[in-house]
């Protein structure tokens, strides 16, 4: 196990080869959240930032998270090739469409329906490790259901879906979205 204070080439370019990653946050009181990602959602900004594109999904427990205690952690694995663990520790804000910060921000990204909020990631520690129990795992593709229903929803029931489900955790915490 090794800790570095900035991302280096190395875990640059192990970040940009997975096909999912699992990002972790805790309110100060509430359940501890834990959550695969996918698609082209992560970029890596600069040695201490990456940016997470989330998209509309059943719950938004990281926005609460973050608005609460903002601390988060991404973990990224190795299902093939050399076994790897890698986890971001850092600080997070969430930036939402109508921030003015957005435009810039979501042009990092390819365009995907359902785009919800992007979270801007200070990284105060990396962190590896061998990962040598962690099974092997063939990637077939990623699952396009997601796209499908946001592009039959459209903008604005998405952004009614928002309100109605998306506005609060299951702890009872605003999530930032009115």
């Amino acid at each position: 196990m090794a800790f570095y204070s900035e991302i280096k080439n190395r875990e640059q370019q192990f970040i940009q080869s997975q096909k999912m990653f699992f990002v972790a946050t805790a309110p100060k009181k509430g359940r501890i959240n834990l959550s695969p990602k996918g698609m082209d959602t992560f970029r890596v900004v600069g040695k201490n930032r990456v940016m997470w594109l989330n998209l509309t999904g059943s719950g938004n427990e990281t926005a609460a998270h973050l608005l609460d205690d903002n601390r988060i952690t991404i973990m990224f694995c190795a299902f093939e090739g050399k076994p790897n663990i890698l986890r971001l520790y850092g600080k997070a804000v969430a930036i939402h469409p109508k921030d003015n910060e957005w435009n810039n921000s979501i042009s990092l990204f390819p365009e995907i329906p359902g785009a919800r909020q992007i979270f801007d990631i200070q990284i105060e520690n990396v962190q590896t490790s061998c990962g040598m129990s962690i099974p092997f795992y063939e990637y077939q593709s990623q699952r396009n259901q997601l796209n499908e229903w946001a592009i039959d929803r459209g903008q604005e029931k998405i952004e009614q879906y928002w309100k109605e489900r998306n506005s609060t955790s299951i702890d009872g915490i605003s999530t930032g979205i009115k």
